[in-house]
């Protein structure tokens, strides 16, 4: 059985790059490995029902903190077959965003902190109820907003498919979700947390990874 890691941050925090990097390195390494990225947007209909809230569809439904978490949460919970096999048949699976990613932006929204009541409910749903897979270690990609939001920005530009939603055109918002990133890495929340910074080598991270499997 192989280990889960997971990669997180704001949106334009570079999660994608980083997730490729390490991916690419490891498998020159000679390690099995696969990655996933979520929301499984185009794949899951939570998903796409999620993101169609957070462009102004559906009425009213992107106003619900709740009934948003549990859309991301649905999507991961109808995963969770194809992560129990992808983890079976490789050495690290690589997540782009998880269940922490639900509750840093949902805490956010409400003004709470990492001990609030919603990041309680997410990790009870997701990790019990639901029975997702926790990860070996969750890695906070931690670059500041501002430089996340120019990033997320520039790539909506390039790429009309990924036109900023909602969450990511209020930078207050992603200002209090980093906030609350930062407190569930130094709670451990789920599990160990690692740091990595926007000047971080990625092969620093994939040898710790190597290593952490080669114990």
């Amino acid at each position: 059985m192989g280990e889960l890691i997971v990669i997180e941050g704001l949106d334009g925090a570079g999660k994608r790059t980083l997730t490729e990097a390490v991916t690419t390195q490891l498998r020159d390494a000679g390690l099995r490995i696969d990655s996933l990225a979520f929301p499984r947007y185009g794949r899951s209909v939570h998903a796409d029902l999620a993101a169609e809230a957070l462009h102004g569809a559906h009425g009213d439904l992107a106003a619900s903190v709740n009934a948003m978490a549990l859309l991301f949460a649905l999507d991961r919970a109808q995963a969770r077959d194809e992560l129990t096999k992808l983890l079976a048949d490789n050495d690290i699976v690589l997540l782009d965003r998880y269940v922490a990613s639900n509750a840093a932006y949902n805490a956010a929204r409400l003004d709470e902190q990492a001990d609030g009541k919603i990041v309680g409910w997410i990790g009870e749903l997701e990790y019990e109820r639901f029975a997702l897979p926790t990860p070996a270690v969750q890695v906070l990609l931690d670059v500041s907003p501002e430089l996340a939001a120019e990033r997320a920005r520039k790539r909506g530009e390039l790429d009309h498919s990924r036109a900023l939603d909602a969450y990511e055109r209020d930078g207050q918002l992603q200002q209090r979700t980093l906030a609350v990133y930062r407190e569930l890495a130094q709670h451990n929340w789920y599990g160990p947390w690692w740091i990595f910074r926007s000047g971080d080598d990625p092969a620093t991270l994939a040898a710790r990874l190597a290593d952490l499997i080669t114990r």
